[in-house]
């Protein structure tokens, strides 16, 4: 029996069809964004052809998922990373220019990136999404699919295990 090749246009466009809706609905409950949810659609297909050679037909599903969520987190903490920039804009330029000064944000920085990346998946998405995309709790559910009792409870848990990782208060 000879296994289906992803790398044949027929066999991929059928992988379109069969998973193009489905990846797009779960990204674009995850982020919100119609436009965003589509980009990152399109990326997805984009990096499963540039793999086609390595992607076994019958697990093409689960690789397109994994590839859209891992894009989806991606372009989460890259929005951090501006975020950050811009808040840092806001301090004055003298105390930026102190190596002192910046050697320790940088310090923190990574403290925090390392704190965030060891919280759970439930916990970081619930916790990006609320304080970097600025979404309520009530949209967070339904992004998520979940009660805002549970997004409640993902943050809190958040909080605490930050709290923990970083010495103090956040």
């Amino acid at each position: 029996m000879k296994l289906k090749s992803v790398c044949e246009e027929k066999n991929y466009e059928i992988l379109y069809d069969m998973h193009g809706k489905d990846l797009y609905s779960f990204i674009y409950y995850k982020c919100g964004n119609p436009d965003q949810a589509a980009d990152l659609v399109q990326e997805a297909f984009i990096k499963l052809w540039k793999n086609c050679e390595k992607v076994i037909f019958e697990k093409s599903k689960s690789y397109l998922f994994t590839i859209i969520n891992n894009g989806f987190l991606k372009q989460v903490a890259h929005n951090k990373v501006k975020l950050n920039y811009t808040i840092r804009g806001n301090y004055d330029k003298e105390e930026n220019e102190n190596p002192e000064f910046l050697l320790e944000e940088k310090e923190y920085m990574d403290t925090l990136e390392n704190a965030i990346s060891n919280l759970t998946i439930g916990q970081r998405e619930v916790f990006l999404l609320n304080r970097i995309e600025k979404k309520k709790y009530k949209e967070i559910a339904e992004m998520l699919s979940i009660s805002v009792k549970a997004v409640e409870k993902r943050m809190h848990l958040a909080l605490v295990k930050l709290r923990e990782d970083l010495g103090r208060k956040i």
